[in-house]
């Protein structure tokens, strides 16, 4: 595996994540999203994240981009201002290699930084390589909402994952 670097998304990244998390919205359910948003939509979301002060990485490996991770607010409501969640993408033909664990780690590191008390992982669908590279970092299973997303013309269930910081 080539050696993985991280470094802050810019808006020049934008179109890089588009296309890679494209994949996961129209392929799985990871996301409950089931239109993929564009890059100007992407930029909305990198310059929120970076606007509160939360880690948006971009990984690279040689020289592609091979992922990105980032961590939002887990809710709107102010009594949540201490729990952030995840979200890590990487590119369909790269995943399995190990770089989503350590763009988590990395998320996960500058969230403690940041001051966040916990992590929430928002799992989609079955799926086990997301849940085993959480609980690799550490994270515990907190529930699962039976049913609670629709991707597929189907229900969806959702693992919630949690990780005290």
């Amino acid at each position: 595996m080539p050696a993985l670097e991280l470094r802050d998304a810019t808006p020049e990244d934008v179109e890089e994540i588009a296309s890679i998390y494209r994949h996961y919205v129209l392929t799985s359910a990871a996301t409950m999203e089931l239109e993929p948003p564009d890059g100007i939509e992407m930029r909305r979301r990198l310059n929120d994240v970076h606007g509160r002060g939360l880690p948006f990485f971009i990984a690279e490996a040689e020289g592609k981009t091979v992922g990105y991770g980032y961590a939002a607010p887990f809710r709107p409501r102010p009594g949540y201002c201490y729990t952030v969640e995840d979200s890590i993408y990487v590119r369909a033909e790269e995943a399995g290699l190990g770089y989503g664990r350590q763009i988590l780690a990395a998320v996960i590191d500058a969230c403690r930084e940041y001051g966040a008390r916990q992590m929430i992982a928002v799992i989609g669908g079955v799926n086990e390589p997301s849940m085993a590279m959480h609980r690799a970092l550490g994270f515990v299973e907190a529930g699962v909402l039976r049913g609670a997303g629709w991707k597929f013309d189907q229900p969806q269930d959702i693992t919630l994952m949690q990780l005290a910081l």
